[in-house]
C-alpha cells in the first residue's frame, strides 16, 4: 500500500509548486493511473514516492513505513521503476541489464539465473534467444520490454511506471500495455503509471488520479470520472476519448 499525506515539493521559492498539499491512499493491489497535462505534477508524484526527488513537506508511507526514513537505495531496490527512457546499460547482455538489481542485492548466481529466465518469458522475451543479446540489437519494443524484466527481477510489490510505453508506435504500444496489464494482474502487483493519454488511462487503470497545476482534480475510476467529470478541465479530458472512439466507429463503418 501507498499513502500520501499532504505532500508538496517546490524547486524554486519564487516558483509555483510542482506539487501542493497532495493527500492520496494507493491500497494494495491496484493499478493507479495518474494522469493530467504536461507540467502537472506527476512525475514529480510518482519520483517522490521512491525518494528520487525528496519532497518539500508531507509523508509518503510505502507498506506503513515512512519513506523518508528509509535508505533510498534500498528503498529503490525494492520498488520498480520503468522509465520512458529506458536507460539499459549498452555494454550488458540483455541478461545483466535484468539481473544488475538481484546482484546488487546479493541474491546467489543461480537465482539470479533463473529469475532473468523467468521475467524474460513473462514479458514474452525468451531467455535463450534474447539473453546473450546486447540491447543495440534490439528493437525499440523489446528494449521497453527488457526495461520491464529489469524492474520486476527482484520481485516488487510496487512498480511506478513513467510514460512507459510512449517512445514505441502505437501498435506495439498497445500490446505492451495489455501485456503489463496481464502481469500486474497476476503477480499481483500495486501499480502507478503516469500517463498524458487518456484513453490509455481508461484502458488500464482501476482508478484514474487526474492531476492539475500540482493539485488533484479528481480520482476515481474510469466509470465514475466518465459519469460524474468533477469540473470542465476533467469534462474535456474525458472528451479525447469519446473523439477517438466516434472516429474509430466512423471509419469502421465506412469501411464496412
Amino acid at each position: 500500500m501507498i499513502e500520501l499525506r499532504d505532500l508538496a515539493k517546490a524547486y524554486r521559492p519564487d516558483a509555483p509548486p510542482a506539487v501542493s498539499d497532495l493527500s492520496l491512499s494507493v491500497p494494495s493491489g491496484e493499478f493507479l493511473v495518474l494522469t493530467g497535462p504536461s507540467g502537472c505534477g506527476k512525475t514529480t508524484l510518482l519520483s517522490m514516492i521512491n525518494r528520487l526527488v525528496e519532497p518539500s513537506a508531507g509523508t509518503v508511507l510505502v507498506d506503513g513505513a515512512d519513506a523518508g526514513k528509509i535508505d533510498p537505495a534500498t528503498l529503490r531496490r525494492h520498488i520498480g521503476f520503468v522509465f520512458q527512457d529506458i536507460g539499459l546499460f549498452p555494454h550488458m547482455t540483455v541478461g545483466e541489464n535484468v539481473g544488475i538489481t538481484p546482484r546488487l542485492l546479493g541474491w546467489p548466481r543461480e537465482k539470479i539465473e533463473a529469475r532473468t529466465t523467468d521475467v524474460l518469458e513473462l514479458v514474452r522475451l525468451p531467455a535463450a534467444e534474447y539473453r546473450d543479446r546486447l540491447p543495440a540489437a534490439l528493437s525499440g519494443g523489446q528494449r521497453q520490454r527488457v526495461g520491464l524484466a529489469r524492474a520486476l527481477a527482484s520481485e516488487p510489490n510496487i512498480m511506478l511506471m513513467d510514460e512507459p510505453f510512449g517512445a514505441i508506435d502505437p501498435l506495439l504500444r498497445d500490446e505492451l500495455a495489455s501485456d503489463y496489464r496481464a502481469i500486474h494482474d497476476r503477480l499481483k502487483l500495486t501499480t502507478l503509471l503516469v500517463t498524458h493519454d487518456m484513453t490509455e488511462a481508461m484502458m488500464l487503470a482501476d482508478r484514474i488520479a487526474v492531476m492539475r497545476d500540482g493539485h488533484l482534480v479528481q480520482v476515481g475510476t474510469p466509470r465514475e470520472l466518465v459519469s460524474a467529470p468533477a469540473d470542465d478541465f476533467v469534462r474535456a479530458m474525458i472528451e479525447s476519448p469519446r473523439r477517438r472512439a466516434k472516429k474509430l466507429a466512423e471509419a469502421m463503418s465506412g469501411a464496412a
